[in-house]
């Protein structure tokens, strides 16, 4: 279904609600009754919204009304987690102009998507947040969405206006893609207060940010860069670019170079190599997984979003190519390309000039974006701003980039989301009654006790 947004506002104010998805009518929606605001809503700037009153905004309705998408959050959150289910409200999903068609949610094949929910026991605050790695606007339902909306939180989030491992083709130069999230961000937050204070009739006390990888790089650079626009952020395991490194460029060509020698052989010269290039001690049985499912894919598409010179007409590279290939980036070598790469990471990096309280969750077994390379540094960047007074960085022992791996590797294993569910609410109470946080630092795996579901920070 394809509505525009003048359209999508007429027909709820005549008592037709609209649904994402071919169901039997009615199907997930709430009593009428409740459904008399939503004719008011009207998502500022968007081409297209479609609002429909449901009686359960969380991912245990949306599922079965067809107002999420699981495959935007599948392998984010480990079976058994616990989530709350039962919170009815508004949801109003849409879409801001953009000429890139990528995003094939709700049938619309257009990018800059979003979904703003809107609970009937409003808390009077707002999160926002955006889609880590390449997903979509949806990735955050189960992880973030679920669990505010049942404390009364608003909730929105944005796919980052562009989606999936062809990101880099949507930006009008190097760097051009990685620098529509952060409008795009901006863009839902300001639009979201705009709709919060239609549906309620104020706008939120509070509005905060909470994101995982690419979203918590979002986070960060929204409160370094727009603290205006929020009381505080929650950073899990952020994504770190910086022009003079490091950045996924500087390490993750050194994982493609050196580990298929490790693996054929373990050989030690290789395995030190590793080490060097920043992956954890301890971490060598995900290194197998991330070679073959996240390395590759991630250095070369970030790669052509930053440097697509490198491996002239080709599209991203060459896919799990051999050391001595032409143009293949496991030889790729960040501090010798042109000042001009570097430029172009230049207009994205982040400073560590935070503008507001901010709190980081990072698992020690991150094979994606290891600490050393990421959070480690991120925390220094923020001391020497003289900004370590509003922030606080928690180490999580045994943690990994996505708790979906957690069930094959329980016993070497821990899910990271209940840290950052924990660490959230550190940060309201830290922003909201002057509450300080636990201290920074390294937080061991309990011996016993409901990892899936508890975390002590």
């Amino acid at each position: 279904m394809r509505l525009t947004r003048k359209l999508a506002v007429l027909l709820v104010a005549t008592g037709v609600t609209v649904s994402l998805a071919t169901l039997p009518a009615g199907a997930g929606q709430a009593p009428a009754n409740r459904c008399a605001g939503l004719g008011a809503i009207d998502v500022p700037g968007a081409e297209v919204q479609e609002a429909a009153c449901l009686d359960d905004l969380t991912t245990a309705g949306t599922v079965a009304s067809g107002h999420t998408n699981v495959d935007d959050w599948t392998g984010l959150h480990a079976p058994g987690t616990s989530n709350p289910s039962g919170v009815p409200g508004i949801q109003v999903d849409g879409y801001f102009p953009d000429g890139s068609t990528d995003n094939t949610n709700n049938g619309w094949n257009h990018d800059s998507q979003f979904v703003v929910r809107l609970p009937d026991d409003w808390n009077g605050k707002l999160v926002v947040s955006g889609a880590p790695g390449t997903r979509r606007q949806y990735a955050n339902d189960f992880i973030i969405g679920d669990w505010v909306l049942a404390q009364g939180y608003a909730f929105a989030s944005t796919d980052k206006g562009n989606v999936g491992g062809a990101f880099y083709r949507d930006g009008s130069e190097p760097g051009g893609s990685v620098r529509e999230w952060h409008e795009r961000v901006t863009q839902l937050t300001k639009a979201t207060k705009r709709v919060v204070r239609q549906r309620y009739g104020r706008t939120p006390s509070r509005t905060y940010m909470f994101g995982i990888s690419n979203g918590g790089y979002l986070t960060r650079w929204q409160i370094e860069n727009r603290p205006g626009l929020y009381d505080g952020g929650l950073d899990w395991e952020g994504t770190l670019l910086r022009a003079d490194g490091p950045n996924l460029m500087t390490y993750l060509p050194a994982a493609l170079r050196h580990y298929p020698a490790y693996a054929a052989g373990g050989d030690a010269a290789a395995h030190d190599a590793m080490i060097e290039a920043g992956f954890a001690p301890g971490s060598e049985f995900l290194w197998p997984f991330h070679f073959t499912y996240y390395w590759d894919l991630t250095q070369r598409i970030y790669r052509e979003e930053f440097d697509p010179g490198y491996d002239g007409d080709l599209d991203a590279g060459v896919p799990y190519c051999a050391s001595g290939t032409p143009s293949c980036d496991a030889d790729y070598a960040y501090d010798a390309r042109p000042d001009a790469v570097k430029d172009a990471v230049r207009s994205v990096e982040l400073t560590g000039r935070i503008g507001r309280k901010l709190l980081t969750v990072h698992g020690t077994l991150d094979t994606l974006l290891p600490p050393a390379t990421s959070s480690d540094v991120y925390a220094d960047l923020v001391d020497r701003r003289g900004r370590d007074r509003w922030h606080r960085y928690y180490e999580i022992e045994d943690g990994t980039h996505v708790d979906g791996l957690y069930p094959a590797y329980p016993d070497r294993l821990r899910p990271l989301l209940p840290c950052a569910r924990s660490a959230f609410t550190a940060l309201t109470e830290w922003v909201e009654q002057g509450e300080q946080p636990p201290r920074s630092g390294l937080r061991a795996r309990p011996e016993s006790g409901d990892l899936l579901n508890s975390c002590r920070l």
